[in-house]
């Protein structure tokens, strides 16, 4: 084989590794991907139905990359009695409504615990 079609050879290889790493790639860019061992639709834990709310509380949350990490940070702070919690990933924020007195390092942890990070 010569040396020219050996490099050609190559760079067909190299060009479809590339378009299928790209293809790939795009859904995770778009929030939709399977990062963080989701791209599913996964269970969603509903926000209670608070009786009576005595505090909101807004928690930055760094680390989160796409749909399913903001959905795990939701579904473990809702999983808190006395929480009704709403994460936007675009703004980096939960939103948390409370009926209870909760220490702040209940939700820090909830947050830590998952590997994300929460910015003062």
């Amino acid at each position: 084989m010569s040396p020219e079609m050996s490099n050609a050879l190559i760079f067909v290889v190299v060009v479809v590794i590339f378009i299928f790493a790209v293809k790939n790639s795009i859904p995770h860019f778009m929030g939709k991907g399977a990062c963080c061992g989701g791209g599913d639709k996964g269970k969603v834990i509903k926000p209670k139905k608070l009786d009576k709310v005595i505090a909101i509380k807004r928690i930055k949350i760094g680390g989160m990359h796409c749909e399913n990490c903001s959905r795990r940070v939701q579904n473990a702070l809702n999983s808190i009695e006395g929480v009704n919690a709403k994460v936007k990933l675009s703004r980096e924020l939960a939103i948390i409504k409370i009926d209870r007195e909760i220490d702040d390092g209940v939700f820090k942890k909830a947050i830590t615990d998952l590997g994300y990070e929460v910015k003062e």
